[in-house]
């Protein structure tokens, strides 16, 4: 009993000092004005970026050899950061098209790496679509998503690892934390739709086109796809009527 309570003691303490650490990490994002935790400056964000860009691209094949569509991919999303507050924050922004035939893809680095692969681009019908992809991975980098998880990440497994000393608990306390990242991630992701948006918007793009990206995922998951609650992403339709939302709510003001 004396050994259990020790334990318990222990794990108490492992918890309120992650909890702690996490408060203490809390600050508004300047460009979105959502309260988060991050765990990094905007200078390990972009260093992070940098020293993981050669193996991301590796790791799909490295960059399609085709310079006219490289050209195309740094204009349009150049003009999405020109045009947009993107342009106010510390971030590099590079964008970089993958030589992937296969991964229907897009995805961003923190510090502003943004990759698009060839199959994702090779669906595309036109640069507005390619301007809703750019943009949306852009609302990434800026919203601090992936500094944000880390954050996140680190407070559960403090929690997990406080849960296994202090009474057997670290397995049920991961599996809730998992949960918790999957709706962060789903979270994350309506937000870089709307922020897309307004990135399109601004930039003489046509959001509407937006939508018809998600069509395009949708057919690219085809009849089988992941259930929403078991996925990092919101299911395309859901994700179709918040994009409609965020349409009348920027075109309005």
């Amino acid at each position: 009993m004396r050994n259990l309570k020790g334990r318990l003691l222990i794990g108490l303490c492992i918890a309120a000092f992650f909890g702690f650490k996490y408060c203490s990490q809390q600050q508004i994002n300047p460009y979105t004005g959502k309260k988060q935790a991050i765990s990094m400056t905007v200078d390990q964000e972009i260093q992070m970026g940098l020293q993981s860009r050669d193996q991301m691209a590796a790791q799909h094949g490295g960059l399609y050899p085709n310079e006219n569509y490289q050209a195309l991919v740094d204009n349009v999303g150049n003009k999405l950061v020109n045009n947009s507050i993107a342009r106010e924050t510390p971030y590099r922004y590079e964008f970089h098209l993958l030589a992937d035939p296969n991964a229907i893809n897009a995805f961003a680095l923190p510090g502003g790496q943004i990759f698009i692969t060839y199959a994702l681009f090779s669906q595309l019908e036109n640069e507005d679509q390619l301007a809703g992809v750019l943009g949306h991975e852009i609302g990434h980098v800026l919203g601090k998503h992936s500094a944000e998880r880390i954050a996140n990440s680190e407070l559960w497994q403090g929690l997990s690892t406080a849960g296994s000393v202090g009474g057997d608990m670290g397995g049920l306390i991961s599996g809730i934390g998992q949960n918790t990242l999957l709706k962060n991630g789903r979270g994350d992701e309506l937000e870089s739709d709307d922020l897309g948006v307004r990135f399109m918007l601004r930039a003489g793009y046509n959001p509407e086109e937006m939508i018809n990206v998600m069509e395009i995922l949708k057919r690219a998951a085809g009849p089988n796809r992941q259930p929403e609650f078991q996925s990092t992403h919101p299911d395309p339709d859901n994700r179709i009527e918040k994009i409609r939302e965020s349409i009348r709510k920027y075109t309005l003001n």
